[in-house]
């Protein structure tokens, strides 16, 4: 079976923030930050090249291949903050239409205005998404990989 191409890596979040070029979406992304470290109460972490991502989690996709991932998870991209809270958006229909301008495509949460976006609400989905891919990843998790989380 293949390894999970994103994989948590021990390069450090400060860093790949603060080489951000674009001034603007480096303060956004700190603040971003910050916020998602605050409503979930874990340490960012690296996946990858491109993601910060907040605590670890094993589940099962749809394939059934079992993979590490991240519960709640961010990039700056050049167009968008992008924000990972799979499983997390069209059950929160209720918040997304409260939040401010934002796109939303497969688990994905795109922001372009960071300074127009309600963080109340984005707290609040934020903390949804966690908890509900928490107990999804849960459910779906083999014998192997709960004895990994709990090692």
């Amino acid at each position: 079976m293949a390894a999970n191409k994103t994989q948590r890596t021990d390069a450090s979040v400060a860093a790949f923030l603060a080489a951000i070029p674009d001034p603007r979406r480096q303060r956004d992304a700190k603040a971003l930050a910050a916020l998602i470290r605050k409503a979930t109460g874990e340490k960012p972490a690296m996946w990858g090249t491109s993601i910060v991502g907040y605590g670890q989690t094993t589940y099962e996709g749809s394939n059934g291949r079992t993979v590490d991932w991240f519960p709640v998870g961010f990039s700056p991209r050049k167009a968008a903050l992008v924000l990972y809270l799979m499983g997390g958006l069209k059950a929160n229909a209720d918040l997304l239409a409260k939040l401010g301008p934002h796109k939303v495509g497969g688990g994905c949460l795109y922001l372009t205005r960071f300074e127009e976006i309600d963080t109340d609400v984005l707290v609040r989905l934020i903390r949804r998404s966690d908890k509900g891919n928490r107990k999804v990843t849960k459910r779906g998790a083999t014998k192997a990989s709960a004895r990994k989380r709990a090692g």
